[in-house]
């Protein structure tokens, strides 16, 4: 027991001693200085060979640079044919079941023949889909009413009563839904099916008119990248809105496209094709090479963080204690393509012009977050200013989100005069608060406040002694009374 004891403080002693030493040795004083920098300082010309070493960090970075490049610009063209697909679609869905579509306009109605006559349309372009159409879509049963195929609902007030020329009304404002259930002909009827055009609409109380239906399709363009084809289910929801009340019905379309595996896919007569897992299976082994190259400095840290420890504990003496998501695909892909290319700034440090470029960002970038952050705020107010103010006059202002966007055009001078042109002139104060105050401020001569007049009679120089110092307030006064004396003399 001793024995042990007395082995234990020898080893303790000699590990002191050790890390105490002033030699250049494992644990010393001389050789730990410098392996902080080391590890967690910019990279060292070193690394591109100078001193005998090969750069493979470098290598690996510019290699990964290029084939995650590569990557998501594959990846950007497939989620393109994707996106590309839904967008015609729903195009598609508006040409057919709208009736009057016409491309950037907007659908509305204004009498109830109108109305109904839509509703008429649509409903009859669904029964007839597959003899009109020239995409191939399936109908989709038990998606509507009672396990139908299409849904036709009204919502409407329970009870409504308006009476505008005695100015009175009374509204009951739990709203009721009513809904009838149609299913294709080439289908049996649904239960509790009738007849569409008997469905009756309560206009004194209605708050909007939905037709819902669901269509399924294929992705066949696909298979020119190599790809299996994907099958789509779209949600289509016709809606006719009239919770304004103000004769005006609105009528838009809209489509949720959901993206599932194909039951059976069977592409005969093509080629198959490794070249693209070959190149996942390229971009998986440097992308875990970068990772085990990530994990070995961070072991080399966390090594180097137990030695200081040790040292520090005997220097100072101290103890211590089944579908895939092309969005989100694409967030993550798209984030990490960007960090690659922001991380390989740092080897431009090795080039004495580079760095001092990015010295200068490095130094500047705190002011530039604060001048943003003003930035921010006003643009912000502007924002919220064009919204209120001009947002019932203009299109292009009746969403925080487009007053943003329009506002950012703006300052950049783009769509200036169809801007203006297309406010609406009911409300001369808002031409006023837009465009007179505006033409007047250019026209005249800048205005010099009050203040400023003042400010201004004081003719001292910065070396006479009267300008405000950190160490007391007699300048100011001195430069005030100085004023105020020559006003006076001026007065007698």
């Amino acid at each position: 027991m001793a024995t042990s004891s007395s082995t234990c403080t020898q080893d303790s002693s000699t590990e002191k001693e050790r890390l105490l030493s002033q030699f250049a040795g494992y644990g010393s004083r001389d050789l730990l200085a410098p392996r902080p920098s080391s590890l967690l300082g910019a990279p060292r010309p070193s690394l591109l060979g100078s001193e005998g070493r090969k750069p493979f960090k470098l290598g690996l970075q510019l290699l990964k640079i290029i084939i995650v490049t590569v990557q998501l610009v594959l990846f950007g063209l497939s989620n393109q044919m994707v996106v590309t697909f839904k967008e015609e679609n729903t195009a598609a869905f508006k040409h057919l079941f709208l009736q009057g579509f016409q491309d950037r306009a907007a659908q509305s109605v204004h009498t109830q023949k109108e109305l109904y006559s839509r509703i008429h349309y649509a409903v009859q372009q669904y029964m007839a889909l597959p003899q009109i159409s020239l995409g191939q879509y399936a109908y989709v049963l038990g998606a509507g009413e009672n396990g139908s195929a299409l849904s036709l609902c009204q919502r409407f007030y329970r009870k409504g009563t308006i009476d505008p020329s005695n100015d009175t009304f009374d509204i009951d404002p739990h709203v009721d839904t009513e809904c009838i259930g149609l299913n294709p002909p080439t289908y049996s009827p649904a239960p509790g099916n009738s007849d569409y055009k008997n469905f009756t609409l309560k206009f004194y109380k209605l708050i909007n008119v939905t037709i819902d239906f669901q269509l399924k399709a294929i992705n066949i363009q696909t298979i020119i990248n190599n790809e299996i084809p994907d099958c789509y289910t779209f949600a289509i929801m016709i809606v006719m809105d009239n919770k304004a009340h103000s004769g005006k019905v609105k009528i838009h379309l809209q489509n949720q496209a959901s993206i599932q595996e194909c039951r059976d896919p069977n592409v005969s007569g093509h080629a198959e094709s490794y070249a693209l897992e070959l190149f996942d299976v390229c971009v998986a082994f440097v992308c875990l090479m970068s990772l085990l190259l990530c994990g070995r400095s961070v072991l080399r840290g966390v090594l180097l963080q137990h030695e200081y420890v040790q040292f520090f504990k005997h220097r100072l003496i101290r103890r211590s204690k089944n579908s895939s998501s092309y969005d989100m695909c694409g967030i993550l892909l798209g984030t990490s393509t960007l960090l690659v290319w922001v991380g390989v700034i740092r080897y431009f440090s090795f080039f004495q012009k580079y760095n001092i470029l990015i010295v200068t960002l490095r130094a500047a970038f705190p002011n530039v977050i604060r001048f943003c952050c003003c930035v921010a705020a006003i643009y912000m107010g502007y924002c919220f200013c064009g919204w209120v103010v001009l947002g019932p006059y203009h299109a292009k202002f009746r969403s925080l989100s487009m007053v943003s966007q329009c506002l950012f055009s703006l300052i950049n001078g783009d769509d200036m005069f169809v801007t203006f042109a297309a406010m609406d002139q009911s409300g001369p104060l808002v031409w006023i608060f837009t465009y007179d105050t505006i033409m007047a401020q250019t026209k005249e001569q800048v205005r010099v406040s009050a203040l400023h007049q003042f400010i201004s009679e004081c003719n001292d120089t910065p070396s006479s002694g009267k300008f405000r110092g950190p160490e007391g307030s007699s300048c100011s006064f001195l430069c005030c009374s100085g004023t105020l004396n020559a006003s006076i003399e001026r007065s007698d």
